[in-house]
C-alpha cells in the first residue's frame, strides 16, 4: 500500500450528496464508486455498456448496502449521447455535489467518435468537456461541490498541436494522442477553475498511477505471446489494484482539507506541479475556446470569463 500510495486517509462521509463517475462499470471507476457509495453517497454510474454498468451498480448495492447506487447510459463518444444525459440528469436530480470524470480510452487504433473527432482527444477531453460545462449549473446550485477529473502521468509527455487535434494529417501516433488528451484534461481543469472562482465550485485534476484494469487493453502489453505471458504477470505485481487506484479519486471527492483546493493537479494524494504547458494560461484559454466550437457549446452562463492576471 505505501509503495502504491496507500489509501484515502480522509474518513469523511457523503450521506445525501449526489455523485457521477463515469466509465463506473470497471477498474476505477467502479472502485470509486463503490468508495463514494460506502460513505453514503447517491451514486450514479454514467457507462456506454448499460449491461455491465447495470451489473456493477448491482453489486456496489450489494457490497455497500446502499441502495442509492443506479446506472444511466452515457456514451463519451456521441455528443447527442452526452446531451441526452445532461438532460436528465438536470431534470431529475435535485443536486449533483460531486462529478468524476472518470472515463478514458488509451492507445486505441485511429478510430473517430460519432462526430468524427480522434477517439482519444473526443473521448478523454471532449466528452468531458462538454459534460461538464452542461452540469455546471446543477454543480452551482448544489455548491459546495467539486469535480474531478482523471489525467494521467503522461501528459507530461503531450502536446497540443491546434493545427491539427484530431490527427486528421499527421501520421496517427496513439501514444502521442493519448499524452494530447490527458495534457488537455489539466490545462481544462487549469482555466474551468478560473472561471468558477467564486462559485463555490472547484474542480482539480489527478494521476492516479498505473493500474490493472482493462484501460490497457490496447497496449503493447498484449500485443504478443511474450509479452502477455513473460512480461504480463511482472506487470500485474508492479502495478496498482484498482482498489489503491480509486483513493487518489476518493480523497479528492471528500477530504474536508481540500474543500477549497481549485485548479491543482495531483499525483496519488499528494499535489504536485504537472507539466510546464499545463500550467500555460493561454494555452489553456485557446483550448477552451476552440474546444467550445468543436462541441457547439456557444454559452454557458454559469461560467464567466475571468481575466487573466498582468
Amino acid at each position: 500500500d505505501s509503495v502504491a500510495g496507500g489509501v484515502c486517509p480522509s474518513k469523511a462521509t457523503i450521506p445525501g450528496k449526489t455523485v457521477i463517475v463515469t466509465g463506473a462499470n470497471t477498474g476505477i471507476g467502479k472502485q470509486t464508486a463503490f468508495e463514494l457509495a460506502k460513505r453514503g453517497g447517491n451514486v450514479i454510474l454514467a457507462c456506454r455498456d448499460m449491461e455491465k454498468c447495470e451489473a456493477a451498480a448491482r453489486a456496489i448495492r450489494r457490497e455497500t448496502l446502499n441502495h442509492h447506487v443506479n446506472a444511466r447510459h452515457l456514451d463519451l463518444a456521441s455528443l447527442k449521447s452526452i446531451r441526452e444525459f445532461a438532460a436528465k440528469i438536470n431534470e431529475e436530480e435535485e443536486r449533483v455535489d460531486i462529478l468524476v470524470n472518470n472515463a478514458a480510452v488509451m492507445r486505441c487504433p485511429h478510430w473517430t467518435t460519432e462526430d468524427g473527432f480522434e477517439m482519444q482527444f473526443g473521448v478523454n477531453h471532449l466528452g468531458h468537456f462538454l459534460l461538464t460545462n452542461l452540469l455546471l449549473d446543477k454543480l452551482k446550485a448544489s455548491a459546495p461541490s467539486r469535480i474531478i477529473n482523471l489525467s494521467s502521468l503522461a501528459h507530461i509527455a503531450g502536446h497540443i498541436d491546434f493545427d491539427d487535434l484530431n490527427w486528421q494529417t499527421r501520421k496517427y501516433d496513439p501514444k502521442a494522442a493519448y499524452s494530447q488528451s490527458k495534457l488537455a484534461i489539466v490545462l481544462f481543469t487549469k482555466e474551468l477553475s478560473r472561471r468558477l472562482q467564486g462559485s463555490g465550485v472547484t474542480v482539480n485534476a489527478l494521476h492516479p498511477g498505473v493500474a490493472r484494469t482493462e484501460l490497457g487493453r490496447h497496449t503493447g502489453i498484449h500485443g504478443s505471446t511474450f509479452s502477455s505471458t513473460t512480461l504480463g504477470p511482472i506487470f500485474w505485481l508492479l502495478v496498482k489494484s484498482p482498489e489503491l487506484a480509486a483513493q487518489p479519486s476518493t480523497y479528492l471527492a471528500v477530504a474536508e482539507e481540500l474543500a477549497d483546493v481549485s485548479g491543482k493537479y495531483f499525483d496519488g494524494l499528494k499535489q504536485k506541479a504537472p507539466a510546464p504547458e499545463a500550467e500555460d494560461e493561454e494555452v489553456a484559454r485557446r483550448l477552451w475556446a476552440e474546444s467550445a466550437r468543436l462541441v457547439g457549446l456557444s454559452h454557458v452562463s454559469s461560467v464567466r470569463e475571468q481575466p487573466l492576471p498582468r
